[in-house]
């Protein structure tokens, strides 16, 4: 396609008000914010924004969505099956919509995003497979007495996300809290709210019952922190900082000792072996650096290369993070947009600044782009890094590929594990002492080896050490949206 459709360069916003019990509510105190599109600094829409009385009204529709005789209650697996299918259904015939509104919210490229949209469609059907499939057991009892489980779902959960990949970070939190029985308040990034409110009104179109899903845009330190000290709420699902989550842990504490699942960032490290082609492996490198503007909590920030190739390698990142193209997210050719906002793109500046006064040396980009409005910044490359410097223990979250070199498995396995995050790590080698050593002693919740960033809803995300505990997808977090129930019974007519 060469010409870009005006639908999807400047989309038609729909909804940019609170989504209570299927009702657009305006805030309660009549206060807005901006939505900002990061490639143009031009102001969006006004966001009605949450604050305490329409958090509590939202925990009030959702718990009267879970109350005993409810519609929802009453409802069969099959039945949540069948609307979350419809979800699904409403999403793809809705994609091209949803793919241009997120990279207009957001910032990531139109050729990312329409492929996100298929990725939250493939979600929600797979937790609509769950809705009959996660039961209790049968359990072997001394005595006379009959002994089993059951899974029971929370009840009232809350959901915060965070504003780099929003539809898909929706999917992960609200589809297998459907799909267990649960309702669910959430709350978008004030940065990237528009998504989740249009995935909302699918959910209303697809039949869902009032109060089953809402959705409260709002700033953190007014609506998320209320939604977190909340005692109608039962479970908190967060992934954001590791600041941020900290705070939410004590507010859990605080207030009803609610369960908490937190993902929190990490400091990745992608491992190169010389072993493996090096130029696959930067090309591989690459992508886990700069995906996303490197504004991913999983993002391959620190290239550990083996010394024998570390010169190459670096020499061909100079080249290729010079070629790589950066632009208007909705034109295909791009394949790197904005930052999501000033703020971050200074913040991002102010790290590179510090590295290279302590020493590091960036060899390529380390800039604003200053030709363009908006929040665009150059692929940057850095080296001559230390394993404590800043910028090795911060999440950085931008375009920046820090190469440090080492020479053996267990020097690397070491430093790899110098950091006080644990999500992700990747491995580029064909030595496969090398692939299950790094799998089995590197302290992280996901390892990919020959391969950086494939996802499939099947799988278990999340992480270790302060990267936080809980798992997003797959069975596991399932577990996470529903309580286990011990029933003991004595056997009639037995004494």
């Amino acid at each position: 396609m060469d010409a870009i459709p005006e639908a999807i360069q400047n989309p038609d916003i729909k909804y940019t008000k609170l989504f209570i019990a299927n009702e657009w509510r305006a805030s309660s105190s009549g206060s807005t914010f901006a939505s900002i599109n990061p490639s143009t600094a031009d102001k969006i829409a006004d966001i009605s924004e949450a604050k305490e009385s329409d958090v509590d009204d939202a925990v009030k529709a959702a718990k009267a969505a879970f109350s005993r005789n409810s519609e929802w209650r009453r409802m069969t697996p099959s039945e949540r099956c069948k609307l979350m299918s419809e979800v699904a259904d409403l999403i793809e015939r809705d994609a091209q919509y949803l793919a241009s509104l997120e990279t207009a919210d957001n910032g990531r490229p139109y050729s990312l995003t329409y492929g996100d949209v298929m990725t939250v469609a493939k979600n929600f059907r797979y937790y609509a497979g769950w809705t009959d499939k996660y039961h209790g057991k049968t359990i072997p009892f001394n005595g006379d007495y009959f002994c089993y489980t059951v899974h029971k779902p929370i009840g009232v959960c809350g959901a915060i996300i965070p504003w780099n990949v929003p539809m898909i970070m929706f999917s992960w939190k609200v589809a297998p809290c459907l799909a267990m029985g649960n309702v669910m308040v959430l709350k978008p990034a004030e940065q990237s709210p528009l998504t989740a409110l249009y995935l909302a009104s699918l959910f209303k179109e697809a039949g869902f019952p009032a109060g089953v899903l809402n959705v409260i845009p709002g700033y953190g330190n007014v609506a998320g922190r209320s939604l977190a000290h909340h005692d109608g709420v039962d479970k908190i699902a967060f992934t954001g900082s590791n600041t941020v989550g900290r705070l939410i842990l004590e507010a859990a504490a605080a207030s009803n000792c609610k369960r908490v699942t937190v993902e929190m960032g990490g400091k990745n490290p992608n491992i190169v072996f010389s072993d493996f082609d090096v130029d696959r492996a930067v090309k591989l490198s690459q992508t886990a650096a700069f995906g996303n503007s490197g504004q991913v909590c999983c993002s391959g920030s620190r290239n550990f290369v083996q010394d024998d190739i570390y010169e190459q390698f670096v020499r061909k990142c100079i080249e290729e993070a010079k070629k790589r193209t950066v632009g208007d997210p909705t034109d295909f050719k791009s394949a790197q947009g904005p930052m999501i906002s000033e703020q971050q793109l200074q913040r991002v500046l102010g790290f590179l600044e510090r590295a290279a006064a302590n020493g590091a040396k960036i060899v390529s980009g380390g800039n604003r782009i200053r030709d363009r409005d908006g929040y665009f910044m150059e692929p940057t490359v850095v080296t001559e890094l230390t394993d404590e410097m800043e910028i090795s223990k911060e999440e950085v979250f931008g375009p920046v590929q820090q190469i440090y070199k080492f020479k053996t498995l267990d020097e690397v396995i070491e430093r790899a594990n110098n950091t006080r995050f644990g999500l992700a790590a990747g491995v580029l080698t064909n030595d496969f002492n090398n692939v299950m050593e790094i799998a089995n002693e590197v302290n992280a919740g996901v390892v990919w080896v020959n391969c950086y960033y494939p996802m499939s809803p099947g799988m278990a995300f999340g992480g270790v050490k302060e990267s936080g505990f809980g798992r997003d997808l797959g069975e596991y977090a399932v577990q996470n949206y529903s309580d286990v129930k011990t029933v003991i019974m004595k056997v009639p007519g037995r004494h």
